[in-house]
């Protein structure tokens, strides 16, 4: 798959899956900010869930470091 595929793919994958279900705030947004209060009350399901909301969102960095280093070099 060429590098821009990754890319339009991660960026579709991340405002998508990355952040379903998007109300009453995005779901990631609302696990990163229980993590981020000491995670009291997190069960292990909650923490793969949080892996699988958070997975397309490294998908992304990864595709956006992998195409920066390919420009330079």
């Amino acid at each position: 798959m060429k590098p821009n595929n990754n890319l339009s793919m991660a960026i579709i994958a991340s405002l998508t899956l990355g952040l379903a279900p998007f109300f009453p705030e995005p779901h990631i947004w609302g696990k990163l900010k229980w993590l981020a209060g000491g995670a009291v009350g997190m069960q292990p399901l909650d923490f793969l869930d949080l892996i699988f909301h958070g997975a397309p969102w490294v998908y992304l960095i990864v595709s956006i470091i992998q195409r920066i280093i390919k420009r330079h070099a």
